[in-house]
């Protein structure tokens, strides 16, 4: 009988919340399992990513307690809390850093913080013995911070099948966006946006955790309530994985404003479920949302979110198209089992 592997898998904090990373971590190391390898998941206490004290000494507990010969692999959010670790003299496990996107470009440090974080993630990922992204342009944008392309390994997220949508039964179209409320998403630029669209029978539901950034929650619902759109913009946080498909399918087009985006696995279900997608950002968000499936236009650039979402509103034959265009694009991407064998080649070698 072939042995059963072993990793220690360690998150910022639980693996069963709503995002993105999280349920692209949760969701492989279940499968691996089915795999027969055994995954040792610690859910990391504290803050991150600039990590509390919290943080710092479980992760050292959890980096001490290893051998050499043991497997650790770190979710790139949680890698800040290991780096007294890391960076000291001495040996510790093997270790593989999961990186969803590059921490500085996230949204809302300063130039300096930005710069700062470049240069802190760039010396972890080049300690690291190998490193797993989820999208070709994060393994562009981490060979460019110095990190060897020969140890880089990327493996998508899977993607569910899914029915083509119904779409809505309202006069007008219904438009989903699915993201947490934190700056990076682009909500308000959204709602700005729509705001100035108020001729067009839209309407807006926004799916997605509104505990993670308390600020951006508020401004979002300031700017709902100071707009006059509370009869058209719904705030459901987050959905179970059946509410969340029942928004797809009563969806007639998937819109998202992100400054960023490592993959998006929101633009990949929403393809599944052939919507129309509008959409900013640039390579992750282009290499998964193609020319024939949606609009994508430049990062907070509003005028050319705004005419990409008029045209597909207003022009009936230009929505079919998309629409048509998504569902192929859905039926092409690949399913968690097979991402589920590619990340276990990466991960153990």
């Amino acid at each position: 009988m072939t042995l059963r592997a072993r990793i220690h898998f360690a998150s910022p904090g639980p693996l069963d919340q709503p995002t993105g990373g999280y349920r692209y971590d949760k969701r492989m190391l279940d499968l691996l399992e089915q795999k027969r390898v055994d995954c040792v998941r610690h859910e990391l206490p504290g803050r991150f990513p600039e990590p509390d004290g919290a943080a710092q000494a479980a992760a050292a507990r959890l980096w001490n307690g290893l051998a050499g010969s043991d497997l650790l692999v770190v979710d790139g959010l949680a890698l800040p809390a290991f780096e007294t670790s890391i960076l000291r003299a001495g040996r510790g496990p093997r270790l593989i850093v999961l990186v969803h996107h590059p921490l500085y470009l996230e949204t809302g440090w300063s130039e300096k913080e930005a710069a700062d974080w470049r240069w802190r993630e760039a010396t972890l990922l080049q300690a690291a013995d190998r490193v797993v992204v989820t999208s070709p342009a994060t393994a562009a944008e981490i060979a460019a911070m110095g990190v060897d392309a020969a140890a880089t390994h990327v493996v998508v997220p899977g993607t569910e099948k899914a029915r083509p949508a119904s779409g809505s039964s309202s006069g007008g179209p219904v438009l989903l966006c699915v993201a947490s409320l934190i700056p990076r998403k682009g909500h308000l630029l959204l709602l700005s946006v729509l705001s100035a669209m108020r001729d067009l029978p839209w309407r807006l539901d926004c799916v997605g955790a509104t505990d993670r950034h308390p600020a951006t929650a508020r401004a979002v619902r300031d700017a709902i309530r100071n707009a006059g759109l509370a009869e058209r913009v719904s705030l459901h946080g987050a959905l179970s994985d059946a509410a969340l498909a029942a928004r797809y399918d009563r969806s007639d087009l998937f819109v998202l404003a992100s400054r960023h985006e490592g993959y998006g696995m929101a633009f990949a279900e929403a393809l599944a479920h052939g919507l129309p997608v509008v959409a900013s950002g640039g390579g992750a968000v282009r290499d998964t949302v193609p020319p024939t499936a949606g609009m994508v236009v430049p990062a907070g650039d509003g005028a050319a979110l705004a005419a990409a979402l008029a045209a597909v509103i207003a022009d009936r034959r230009l929505s079919h198209r998309l629409r048509t265009g998504a569902r192929a694009a859905g039926l092409a991407l690949p399913d968690w089992d097979r991402q589920a064998e590619r990340f276990k080649a990466a991960v153990l070698g």
